[in-house]
């Protein structure tokens, strides 16, 4: 089996899968089952003076079957005292010596900065996550969110806990700001050992429209909250990838923002991320999801024949480039199998109003196809004009049946030219301009 170890900026655990900082890591006793379930590492509960919280604090966005595709909350940091807090992290610390205990912190000034990390560190904390990105209740205080959308504040509070710290440092980083590199650079400038990213997302998810108040309400009034889960992940995943690639970041990535399965994670892996925190998915399946992703992520190492997830790290990084620089004679089209098709027709409405106009309905008999299960005898099915086919992939994405519509490569003999390439050449009048699309 593949090793599943990470050492990420000097913190070791024995797999990739930490639990983020949030309600799942509030106490000791959630730490025990954590890591009795399989988990690698636990960020606790942010930390700092403690705050009163409000009721209620979560709202969702529902789709389909999915019961949580986005969770928004207006919960702040921990409201239990710092003391308790860091002796259940050294009782935690204890019991479980080879597994990663983070303590995730927040406060304002250098003196209280410097006392925490020194009661964390005397707590026996494996290293710190310095928390600026909460985006709601805490930035109004000048914390969170209001540290992490300056990046000069944030190296300067980055620098302030370097003084302090002799245990690794991780930067949790904002998505709500214009480019979060600069933030990730701050770090970087400021000696921070490790990122992680990202935090939630301002949001509203819904409005009570007989009460005229967004949920979560309190008393009846709202605020914007944190939004996170499956919904963020390809915000994520860009923004790890953003940082990954950037030759002045060049630090470990812990990725956050919507893992729900080992799949998830393998995609933050191979974008950059060394290992990855999931909180959402746990709040809706609980501890034990991790067996699945221990397992799956190990054998898909196996299957690649990857010794060890350290192999994973990054695999994906490069082969994201800038628009100008892709390949505009390539070609892919949609290919239907009617040995799969149950004649919804989905992928036909969806070309026709939604896309490029090249899906036909024809009549199966008259055109020798056979049925596919499901598919009721004499129902028009799609064709596809192969040569009128842009590649735009929707009809693959909204038909319901896996495999029945595959994207194929199309050679055409055409050598490779990118937006850039084509731009010179015309300049230097080696080529004619492409005429529009008719």
């Amino acid at each position: 089996m593949a090793d599943l170890s990470i050492d990420l900026g000097g913190i070791r655990s024995p797999n990739p899968f930490w639990l983020a900082s949030g309600p799942p890591t509030s106490t000791a006793y959630q730490a025990h089952r954590a890591f009795e379930a399989g988990w690698g590492g636990f960020v606790w509960k942010t930390i700092g003076d403690p705050i009163v919280n409000v009721s209620s604090r979560y709202s969702a966005m529902h789709l389909g079957s999915m019961r949580i595709v986005g969770l928004n909350n207006i919960e702040l940091i921990s409201d239990r005292s710092i003391e308790t807090n860091f002796r259940e992290i050294a009782e935690v610390k204890k019991r479980w010596p080879h597994h990663a205990v983070i303590a995730s912190l927040m406060t304002d000034t250098r003196e209280k900065w410097h006392d925490l990390v020194k009661r964390g560190e005397d707590a026996g904390s494996d290293g710190f996550e310095l928390n600026f990105g909460c985006p709601h209740g805490m930035c109004e205080r000048g914390m969170g969110s209001a540290v992490g959308q300056n990046p000069d504040v944030a190296e300067k509070i980055t620098s302030w806990v370097m003084e302090a710290a002799t245990k690794p440092v991780i930067v949790k980083l904002t998505p709500n700001i214009t480019n979060v590199v600069y933030a990730a650079r701050a770090a970087k400038r400021a000696g921070a050992n490790a990122i992680s990213l990202i935090n939630t997302i301002n949001s509203i998810t819904n409005v009570d429209l007989d009460r005229f108040v967004p949920e979560p309400y309190v008393d009846g009034a709202s605020t914007h909250g944190g939004y996170c889960g499956p919904a963020v992940k390809p915000i994520a995943l860009n923004m790890v990838q953003s940082c990954a690639e950037d030759a002045e970041v060049g630090l470990p990535i812990s990725g956050i923002g919507g893992i729900s399965n080992w799949r998830d994670a393998a995609e933050f892996i191979a974008l950059g991320s060394t290992g990855v925190q999931v909180c959402t998915a746990v709040m809706h399946r609980g501890f034990r999801i991790v067996e699945e992703m221990n397992e799956g992520l190990s054998a898909y190492l196996d299957g690649k024949g990857m010794q060890s997830v350290r192999e994973l790290v990054g695999k994906a990084v490069h082969s994201l480039r800038r628009w100008e620089n892709l390949n505009l004679n390539f070609k892919r089209a949609a290919r239907i199998n009617y040995d799969l098709c149950i004649g919804c027709n989905l992928c036909h409405i969806a070309c026709e109003d939604g896309a490029h106009q090249c899906i036909d309905l024809i009549d199966p008999e008259a055109n020798g196809i056979g049925y596919g299960p499901g598919r009721m005898p004499h129902k028009a099915v799609p064709k596809i004009r192969e040569e009128d086919c842009v590649g735009c992939n929707l009809c693959s994405l909204v038909c319901p049946v896996d495999d029945c519509i595959k994207m194929v490569e199309i050679p055409n003999g055409k050598e490779p030219m990118s937006w850039s390439n084509y731009q010179d050449r015309l300049a230097k009048g080696e080529m004619q301009p492409i005429p529009p699309h008719p």
